[in-house]
């Protein structure tokens, strides 16, 4: 068999098993019914009713998609590929190495993420095609472009945290994969806009453009509201980030450089954790 022949078996067998985990097909009707009440909750601020329209639908359903994608990537991508004793012992004793492996369970991983948020948006799409038009679709095909990118990125911070470990060391690698989304999602805008804060001014925008290429969650979030809404929606460090490339195409080969970066990176340090590992 091929390398490629490889891969694509060993991703149709973890797609298969990923499938069939409860864990999976929980986070599908959650993500689903979340995305369905979100559609659908647009309006009670304003006193109103009914379903919002797909750009509506898509700036609040972002949120959603930044806060809980990736928690979901990080612990499942923890759970799936840290080996098991004696399961991994089989496994990796087979003629294939050990990155054709890693990459082969990240593809099953990510396609089988994938499905399940595509499920969900599709559920949402189709009501709000059904009752509301399909006006601002593309700004809800951003979002979910963008929840694929994140999807991706914390799948391969999960093979990095989970490479070479045991299933001994299962509990301690989620409460790392805790710490990485508590940081990337919550801390690190708090942070960043607290040192810009007590900066002067041309230090203080250099600080927030960097924070919004940075962390990958700021550079996905900065790429779909640039899909999703133009620049009107972006805060302080978007529009420093924005300025400082000097349009939306350049922002957009930034944000694209940075989010393939945080995918590559962590698969490179996953596959050397692997490669030494004692299994």
């Amino acid at each position: 068999m091929t390398r490629r022949s490889t891969i694509w078996l060993l991703a149709k067998q973890e797609f298969a098993l990923s499938l069939r985990s409860r864990w999976t097909q929980t986070f599908t009707v959650v993500f689903g019914v979340f995305a369905l009440a979100v559609a659908s909750s647009g309006y009670v601020l304003s006193g109103g009713s009914g379903l919002q329209d797909f750009s509506r639908t898509a700036a609040s359903l972002l949120q959603l998609v930044l806060f809980l994608v990736p928690l979901t990537a990080l612990v499942f991508g923890v759970m799936a590929l840290t080996p098991d004793t004696g399961a991994a012992e089989l496994l990796f004793s087979q003629p294939v190495s050990r990155t054709v492996i890693l990459a082969g369970k990240l593809l099953g991983l990510l396609l089988a993420l994938l499905a399940a948020q595509t499920i969900g948006f599709g559920l949402a799409g189709a009501t709000l095609g059904i009752r509301t038009g399909t006006d601002g679709i593309a700004s809800f095909a951003g979002v979910w472009i963008g929840a694929a990118a994140l999807t991706a990125v914390f799948l391969a911070i999960a093979a990095a945290i989970a490479g070479g470990g045991t299933s001994i060391r299962r509990a301690r690698s989620l409460a790392v994969a805790l710490v990485v989304w508590f940081v990337a999602v919550v801390l690190f805008d708090i942070a960043a806009l607290g040192v810009a804060s007590v900066l002067p001014s041309g230090t203080a925008s250099r600080t927030l453009m960097i924070s919004a290429i940075a962390n990958p969650v700021d550079a996905i979030r900065t790429g779909t509201l640039l899909v999703a809404e133009g620049t009107t929606a972006f805060g302080a460090a978007s529009l420093a980030f924005l300025r400082f490339t000097g349009g939306s195409m350049a922002a957009a080969a930034w944000i694209s450089a940075s989010a393939i970066l945080w995918t590559i990176v962590p698969c490179v340090v996953a596959a050397r954790r692997l490669r030494r590992a004692d299994l």
